[in-house]
């Protein structure tokens, strides 16, 4: 140990190795849509050699998690095996008393040529603004057939959102197709990005669905490295990212409830070989 260093200083890793330099799609800082790009250049940072804090500090997490799923292109089955297990696993890592799947979304070619929405989205943003939890609490006042079906699973009626204390959106991605692809996601350490860098826009008929809501889309920094940006290479279907896109009480009290994320292009890899194939679950958590 040099002479003066501290032991916390020598246990220190130092920033993690960049896997790549790419380009990601903010919006530029004044925009007042998602279509006012600003294509900015950044380093997205080794996952797995990081020392991250876990989804509750900066957002998201990797973890390990075989799913009992088979056949990840059968959709009734993911609804059938895959919405339970994961929300035991919502219910384990929020504390939460309930956790409702509703839907999921599979992102591949095929999937792509049915709805734009429906391909990897390279643009830089976390899903929902503030005013989502008053959409979600709305939606369950008067549920759809998947949504009274995730109540049943629970045991429990819209009341039970509705009149929630606290609503938390945790999602999970899941790499379902070869580890190496074309347009992987990286994820932003929500502790790096303030309010003031979030646009709230809204989005309409979300992949021909019907459904409006506000996201927030992310405005380039004048300092690109402001922003810590990390991916996690080479994800099998062994293993899955957590990550927080809403929070109540984070929303009424300023907390970070967003963590901004992008698909980005992988240099190492020539577009469509291979595509991405990725799974994507949304639990809603409810605390009564």
């Amino acid at each position: 140990m040099a002479t003066g260093q501290t032991a916390s200083a020598a246990r220190d890793p130092g920033p993690p190795p960049a896997l790549c330099r790419t380009t990601l799609n903010y919006v530029a800082p004044r925009a007042a849509t998602g279509e006012d790009v600003r294509p900015t250049e950044v380093d997205i940072l080794d996952g797995r050699a990081a020392v991250l804090p876990g989804w509750q500090a900066c957002g998201f997490e990797l973890m390990s998690h075989r799913a009992a799923t088979t056949d990840w292109d059968d959709e009734a089955h993911v609804a059938e095996v895959h919405y339970p297990e994961l929300e035991a696993l919502a219910r384990t890592l929020t504390g939460c008393d309930h956790a409702l799947i509703v839907s999921h979304i599979t992102r591949n070619p095929e999937q792509a040529s049915r709805h734009a929405d429906l391909g990897p989205i390279s643009f830089v943003h976390s899903d929902f603004a503030a005013s989502y939890g008053d959409l979600l609490r709305d939606n369950y006042r008067n549920p759809r057939e998947e949504t009274r079906r995730a109540l049943a699973r629970a045991g429990i009626d819209g009341t039970a959102v509705s009149d929630a204390r606290r609503l938390v959106v945790l999602q999970f991605w899941r790499n379902v197709g070869p580890p190496k692809m074309d347009l992987p996601i990286a994820f932003c350490d929500a502790r790096t990005v303030p309010e003031t860098d979030l646009r709230v826009l809204p989005v309409t008929d979300y992949a021909g669905g019907g459904f409006d809501f506000e996201t927030l889309a992310v405005a380039a920094p004048e300092d690109p490295s402001r922003h810590h940006w990390y991916a996690f290479d080479s994800m099998t279907d062994g293993e899955i990212v957590a990550f927080r896109t809403y929070d109540s009480d984070m929303a009424e009290h300023g907390g970070p409830f967003w963590t901004p994320h992008s698909a980005f292009a992988d240099p190492a890899v020539t577009p469509g070989r291979p595509s991405r194939r990725s799974i994507e679950l949304r639990a809603t958590c409810v605390f009564r």
